[in-house]
């Protein structure tokens, strides 16, 4: 029998079109072994506080969970605001499909997140809210919001000091994060709404910059200026320890209440020194978000440009030495 050479060339490489084709995987979120699978980023303000290092940890854990590539990257600080534009930059560069970002400020990242959108890839914006108005006039969007009702944390610190010092007109005071973080604001906002209907006199409300050291001076200011201080909230842990070794140094009567839970806060907490603290759950958000970001690659949905995006709660819990 004689061989046709050119048949038999041919058949062998359509044979090997489909072997190559059976071992190979499309580019598909639900098939995360793939070698090009989609890849998914996750940029935090910064990795030098408890409250970050759980995002990531409960970031990367969710991530492993779904079988899906997920890196992180976060700023030297949170004052690291040109660093923080460069991961992104760098993100964009490298491909990812969806990329989760935790903005210093509310505009720090529009310029760069407006590049992302652009080149096609969704963002999931977290904890602190993107200057949506700043966003969409340089063509810039995201598709979700994932955060702690903030209104609802100072809330909760407002009427945790209310119910254990008790009505009447009672002098407290607040020290803020760093002027104009929108989550600092809403904490000031909802713990000072709850002093306001109960009838207490906030005397000072000022900025430490989610520092110890800072928010340690202030409360010394405070204690000197107002002797019948009885409360100060903090909006966040570190400036709360720093405001409770303030009191505990000058010998005073005065409960400290700070936000975010923190394992030295809540370790404080249980001791009997600092008063409580409201836990946001970080590692929920940055579980949440990466649940998030794999949706919107999965469902692969045109991007809106004109949409808002869709908020997502992840709740706060008191902490109280009753409970810590």
């Amino acid at each position: 029998m004689r061989f046709n050479r050119k048949l038999v060339t041919a058949i062998m490489g359509v044979a090997l079109a489909v072997s190559l084709g059976a071992c190979s995987s499309p580019s598909d979120p639900g098939n995360p072994g793939s070698t090009d699978a989609p890849k998914y980023a996750l940029i935090l303000k910064t990795l030098t506080s408890e409250f970050w290092q759980n995002m990531k940890a409960g970031a990367e854990a969710e991530a492993a969970r779904l079988g899906i590539q997920l890196d992180v990257y976060a700023g030297q600080s949170e004052d690291d605001v040109e660093g923080q534009v460069t991961l992104l930059q760098n993100a964009i560069a490298k491909g990812y499909a969806a990329i989760g970002i935790a903005p210093i400020s509310p505009v720090n990242m529009n310029n760069a997140v407006a590049e992302a959108t652009k080149a096609g890839i969704y963002i999931v914006n977290v904890d602190e809210k993107f200057d949506m108005d700043n966003l969409k006039l340089l063509g810039g969007t995201a598709q979700a919001f994932v955060t702690t009702d903030n209104i609802e944390v100072g809330k909760i610190a407002g009427e945790y000091i209310i119910t254990t010092l008790g009505q009447g007109a009672l002098e407290v005071a607040i020290i803020e994060g760093k002027a104009g973080v929108q989550s600092g604001t809403d904490r000031v906002t909802g713990s000072s709404e709850a002093f306001n209907a109960a009838g207490y006199t906030i005397v000072a409300s000022q900025p430490a910059d989610w520092d110890a050291t800072k928010a340690y001076n202030l409360a010394q200011s405070y204690l000197s200026r107002y002797p019948n201080l009885k409360a100060i909230y903090c909006a966040n842990d570190t400036m709360a320890m720093g405001a409770q070794k303030a009191v505990e140094d000058a010998g005073a009567n005065v409960m400290v209440v700070g936000t975010d839970g923190n394992s030295d806060a809540i370790d404080s907490v249980k001791a009997g020194s600092l008063g409580a603290t409201v836990k946001q759950d970080s590692s929920g958000v940055g579980a949440q978000a990466v649940g998030l970001l794999l949706q919107l690659v999965t469902d692969g949905n045109p991007i809106d440009v004109d949409a808002d995006p869709v908020t997502n709660y992840v709740p706060p819990v008191l902490i109280t030495k009753d409970n810590g």
